[in-house]
Order: C-alpha cells, then sequence, then structure tokens
C-alpha cells in the first residue's frame, strides 16, 4: 500500500510518499514541504498547491490519502484558509481514486510516540527511529506529514 500523507496548511504544507515495505515497517519514498508565494492572493495560493498535490498524485499513484484534521487555534483566519486547502487535497484525493483516512492531531501523537500529548520534538525524534531516511535538513511539516503516513499505514495494516 502507498499512502500520500500530508501536513495541511496553505502556507507551507508538508507532504511524504510512504509505503509499508517488505519486512512490514514503514518506508518513506519522498517527502519535501510545499509554499505558496505569501505575496499572491489565496485563490492564487490554493491554486499552485492544488497544482502540487495533483502532481504527486499523477506521479507516485499512491492507494491512499492520510492528512491531519483541521485543529483551529486562535486565529480563525487561518484556519478557515487551511480548510480550504484540505478541501481541494480530498476533492484531488477522490479525483485520483484514493482512499482518505483522516487523523487528529492527539491520534497521530498516539500512533507514533504511544502518547497523546507529546511535544513536536518528541514526534521527530520518533519518526526518525521509525523512518531512518528522513531527510537531514526537513522541516516540521515534512516531519508532521511522515507523522500523518507512520499513522496511515499503522491504522490499515489489514488493507485500505
Amino acid at each position: 500500500m502507498r499512502v500520500l500523507a500530508i501536513d495541511p496548511g496553505y502556507d507551507r504544507l508538508g507532504v511524504a510518499i510512504m509505503e509499508r515495505g517488505e519486512s512490514g515497517k514503514e518506508v518513506l519514498i519522498f517527502s519535501t514541504c510545499i509554499s505558496s508565494d505569501k505575496n499572491s492572493p489565496l485563490p492564487s495560493r490554493l491554486h499552485s498547491l492544488g497544482v502540487a498535490i495533483d502532481n504527486l498524485l499523477t506521479e507516485y499513484a499512491p492507494n491512499a490519502v492520510g492528512i491531519e484534521t483541521i485543529f483551529f487555534n486562535k486565529n480563525q483566519k487561518t484556519g478557515i484558509a487551511v480548510a480550504e486547502a484540505r478541501g481541494i487535497i480530498l476533492y484531488l484525493a477522490q479525483v485520483h481514486g484514493c482512499t482518505v483516512h483522516e487523523y487528529g492531531p492527539q491520534e497521530i501523537k498516539v500512533a507514533v510516540t504511544g502518547y497523546g500529548n507529546s511535544d513536536k520534538h518528541a514526534v521527530m525524534d520518533m519518526v526518525k527511529r521509525l523512518v531512518p531516511n528522513v531527510p537531514a535538513a526537513a522541516l516540521d511539516d515534512e516531519y508532521d506529514a511522515i507523522a500523518v503516513g507512520i499513522t496511515t499505514l499503522a491504522h490499515t495494516r489489514g488493507g485500505i
């Protein structure tokens, strides 16, 4: 099974392509952060993110998309823009015939570290232990996407 895992955003979007290897362990095929132009209007930013996700879905042909659910913090304007980016991602997943798996932040932390209130450093440390080929220059959004991929693969051991 191959997964496109996403830490959603509209400013910077973490993505990872992962699959379960022959040994049953998680294998990272590709990861990066996709950024949109901060000087562009929101529709243009969302379009550029959509094109990038569409290209990843076409190139890597995953069976599933794993995505973190939205977490509204104090800035609702940012939360709404992230929700709009998630909508584009969910739409594209369906266009490409992918099963969608959504996980909350605590659910991801439990899957990766065993503790739902782990901090970012604990998650990053466990991601490095579970997936040895994480790029040295990976950003936090990229780590978050890999954690989503680990969670998706753990929750779908019996299939999609």
